[in-house]
């Protein structure tokens, strides 16, 4: 079993790990050093075991806060699954009805015969003006 030495607020520790999880220790032992070495800037010189009891605490209730986020998220995720799944579980809205209004036949045929009758005045008009 691998041993590392440690550094927690200024004082040294060899811990022995299993094989491969050196990092994790390393990792694990910056994150209680940096606590430490607050509370020693804070209060001074405290003794060993005081320090470290403080130092896990200060990091429990970090954890403890970063649970609680955590447990929020995921059930603030759960509620918004739950309004994608009713959304898509909701029927389709029904399409809107549009009406396009129809020029009857007759006026269509009115417009056309009035359109032909204005050319031909224009065409005379245009033959007078030249003539």
């Amino acid at each position: 079993m691998p041993e590392q030495v440690i550094t927690i607020g200024h004082k040294e520790f060899t811990v022995a790990c299993q094989p491969g999880e050196e990092q994790y220790l390393i990792a694990a032992a910056e994150m209680l050093d940096a606590e430490a070495r607050v509370l020693l800037n804070q209060i001074g010189r405290v003794p060993a075991e005081r320090m470290l009891l403080m130092a896990g605490l200060m990091l429990a209730d970090k954890t403890a806060e970063a649970g609680d986020k955590v447990t929020a998220a995921q059930a603030e995720i759960a509620a918004l699954r739950e309004e994608i799944s009713r959304l898509h579980a909701r029927p389709e809205p029904a399409p809107k009805r549009v009406e396009v209004p129809v020029i009857p036949d007759d006026v269509t045929d009115a417009l056309t015969e009035m359109a032909a009758r204005a050319e031909a005045v224009a065409t005379e008009m245009e033959a007078r003006a030249r003539g």
